[in-house]
């Protein structure tokens, strides 16, 4: 794999990363917003679980882009 590939990838999984992130803060507004709104507590919780899940989505692309170094 040339260094040019290996950087076009850094940069898709950097846009992925900015998009995942975008997404993860939406729903925290929106859940905000419905907690405040007094709205159905279970979907709250189905907001809470995508939220939870983008997050951990979040960090494997992190573990990606930053790869742990052992020394």
């Amino acid at each position: 794999m040339s260094e040019q590939d290996t950087e076009q990838e850094q940069a898709e999984l950097r846009l992925q990363l900015a998009k995942l992130e975008l997404e993860h803060q939406d729903y925290a507004t929106a859940i905000d917003a419905m907690v405040t709104a007094g709205k159905d507590a279970l979907c709250i919780q189905r907001f809470k679980k995508k939220k939870l899940a983008l997050k951990d989505e979040i960090a494997k692309l992190h573990a990606q882009i930053i790869p742990d170094i052992i020394a």
